[in-house]
């Protein structure tokens, strides 16, 4: 069974005008209930992490501002959201989505967050809407209660996952992978153990090429017992924060591919959604779609 984490507060709303398009945490599950893709028991509410497992990544001062919402200014601008108590809640409250979503991966071989993909989240400050990093405090979780050896992130939003390549800078148990845009976001970049910048404008043939050419080589070198997959959307051309030229069916491809590698292989995968920002709201919802509807086809057809 797909299993899904979904909570209410990953909706809040944000003040007027602001560019992030929180509706997608609601019409995504809508949809996916709509056309048949999964029933409302593949959907779970996650509640508060156990704070050790969010210490596991990031720091103790670090966190206790985040609580008692104290983080300078300075960090506060980075972040971009309006800080408040309802945010902090919902990233704690995240972070258990891709913790529960880790133990239901080890079940069934997959499983989903409909939020997370907070990538620019470092160790001990936040940026660009992330403020903890869930698919690192998923990896450590895994870590600590699995005893797994080796685990491989493969980030493919359009940015590149800075703040998980600060945080595993030095592990050599986790292999970052980030395939993003080369002039976008973060302009200063982190190094992961393996990035792939891409030129402005980069099509579906190139773009799938270069994946073909590089995740099996990775899964074959690196022998990991996890993947941790961050499917933004942001690839498409029509996306107002990233710069590559793919389409909708490209991105549907490349998430096909991801989970066929993985079900062939049997590593166990969690997915966190991460980016998408289409001036077309249909657009977002349509393409992050598409990699449920895939898990679905391919776990459990």
């Amino acid at each position: 069974m797909l299993k899904i984490a979904f909570h209410p507060i990953y909706t809040h709303p944000l003040p007027e005008g602001h560019r992030f398009p929180m509706e997608k945490y609601d019409l995504l599950p809508a949809q996916l209930l709509h056309e048949g893709t999964c029933d409302q028991e593949a959907f779970f509410e996650p509640d508060f992490p156990e704070m050790e497992h969010v210490l596991a990544v990031h720091s103790k001062e670090y966190v206790d501002g985040l609580q008692s919402l104290t983080i300078d200014k300075k960090m506060a601008r980075r972040i971009g959201f309006p800080l408040s108590q309802q945010l902090i809640d919902r990233e704690f409250i995240l972070a258990q989505g891709t913790i529960d979503a880790c133990d239901f991966a080890m079940k069934y071989g997959i499983a989903m967050n409909i939020a997370g993909g907070t990538h620019h989240a470092f160790s001990n400050k936040g940026e660009a809407f992330c403020l903890l990093n869930d698919q690192a405090i998923g990896a450590r979780y895994l870590q600590s209660e699995f005893r797994l050896k080796k685990i491989l992130m493969v980030d493919l939003d359009v940015h590149q996952g800075n703040g998980t390549a600060e945080i595993f800078s030095e592990d050599d148990s986790v292999f970052t992978f980030s395939m993003h845009g080369e002039s976008n976001y973060p302009f200063v970049k982190e190094t992961s153990d393996l990035d792939i910048a891409l030129p402005n404008d980069c099509g579906d043939a190139e773009y799938l090429e270069l994946l073909k050419e590089t995740l099996p080589s990775l899964i074959e070198t690196q022998k990991p017992d996890f993947i941790f997959y961050l499917s933004g959307v942001d690839v498409i051309a029509s996306d107002k924060l990233g710069k590559l030229g793919m389409t909708p069916e490209g991105c549907k491809e490349r998430d096909r591919f991801v989970l066929q590698s993985c079900f062939d292989l049997q590593i166990p995968m969690m997915c966190s959604m991460g980016g998408g920002y289409s001036a077309d709201i249909k657009v977002i919802v349509n393409a992050h779609a598409n990699t449920y509807r895939l898990a679905q086809e391919i776990f459990f057809s």
